[in-house]
């Protein structure tokens, strides 16, 4: 467990960037700290490590003031992930990682193979292994950052703003990743962001910093998006708070709709007797979605014609309804999504291979959120 109790930072000069601070970090949580710039979140996770020191207050870890232990030891009890990975760029990307253990006491031998592990628990092919972090992409790097942090098996990761670098489909899949490892390691993480949807999507707890360095909330994600604290709070989260609830409510077992499927390369007299409400989806060998035709599509096209992939309509996101092995199902969000962002007002359900199972409509979306706020699912 780490506590804040009644942390402050004052710069030389007088800035105060975090003011008289009570938190508490639950263990084997994810706690994201947000905020916009110049609040005082990446400060308050750096006073954990003593990278910066609290002007008055205390901050324990395990019952024990952290001022109390050297910080070289201090910090080979908690892994640091950093925005942009800070790779040694002379060594491998198995060196990297083996360089923790090193440290710690372990032989080149040893540290090797928990690299490779490691390397292999975040997802990165044996090949990479031998690469110089110059020749990896931002996220391979981060996913490095992240294996590397983990070397040394530490009960507390910290997390600075470490998926704001790369573009918004590798953030997507390096969140995915971390809650995946966290599902896994049950380790304590405290994760700094400015992004609140970032923020509501990782957070078991999220802190929303003001400012100024002062604490305006800490709350679930569900209880900040339900009952903001203030107005400051509010306008932060933002307009379309009620919109983001729908992201902790899951879908499974929704109702799903028929979806007329026509395999790609039918002629299109074949796809136009399987339209549906003036629509059908095309489908390859495995059943996974390529792209939609409409009526009004088909009656440009020579009867005799097969159906090419790269003149389809695109259809939009897709709601995967089948979890698979160890996988999650997805939201009401992601199913209002699939359907508001498909052209024929049907969004495409998938199974865990991808392989469309059916279609969901908005009105499912709806009749689905009033049955989980009968229930009591949606905080009122």
């Amino acid at each position: 467990m780490i506590e804040f109790r009644a942390v402050t930072k004052r710069f030389p000069g007088g800035t105060v960037a975090v003011d008289n601070l009570d938190l508490t970090v639950e263990d084997g949580r994810i706690t994201v700290f947000v905020g916009p710039s110049g609040c005082g979140k990446t400060t308050s996770l750096r006073m954990i490590n003593r990278m910066l020191d609290p002007t008055s207050g205390e901050i324990l870890l395990n019952g024990k003031d952290v001022r109390q232990s050297a910080p070289a030891r201090l910090r080979r009890g908690i892994g640091y992930v950093i925005q942009h990975a800070g790779l040694f760029p002379h060594r491998t990307v198995l060196d990297n990682v083996a360089t923790v253990p090193i440290l710690t006491g372990a032989g080149r031998r040893a540290a090797r193979s928990r690299a490779a592990e490691l390397l292999e628990l975040v997802g990165l092919p044996a090949e990479l292994a031998k690469r110089y972090p110059a020749q990896l992409s931002g996220g391979q790097q981060q996913r490095v950052g992240v294996a590397r942090a983990l070397a040394a098996d530490p009960p507390v990761l910290l997390m600075a703003e470490p998926f704001s670098a790369v573009d918004p489909i590798v953030r997507d899949d390096l969140q995915q990743q971390l809650l995946r490892l966290q599902s896994e390691l049950d380790k304590t993480i405290v994760f700094v962001t400015h992004d609140i949807d970032e923020a509501i999507k990782l957070g078991d707890r999220v802190a929303v910093f003001r400012v100024g360095g002062v604490l305006a909330q800490y709350d679930t994600p569900a209880a900040l998006l339900a009952k903001p604290a203030d107005d400051f709070v509010s306008d932060f989260i933002g307009r379309d708070r009620g919109y983001r609830a729908l992201g902790f409510l899951g879908a499974k077992g929704i109702e799903l709709a028929p979806v007329a499927r026509v395999p790609a390369g039918a002629p299109v007299a074949e796809a136009r007797a399987k339209l549906a409400a003036g629509w059908a989806v095309v489908v390859d060998e495995s059943g996974r979605p390529l792209g939609w035709v409409s009526e009004d599509l088909l009656s440009t096209m020579d009867e005799s014609a097969a159906l090419a992939p790269d003149g389809l309509i695109s259809g939009g996101s897709l709601y995967q309804a089948d979890a698979g092995s160890g996988g999650t199902a997805g939201t009401l969000r992601n199913a209002l999504d699939a359907a508001l962002s498909s052209p024929s007002q049907l969004g495409i359900a998938v199974d865990a291979a991808g392989a469309v199972v059916g279609g969901i409509s908005a009105d499912t979306v709806f009749r689905a959120l009033a049955a989980a706020r009968e229930s009591g699912e949606v905080p009122v």
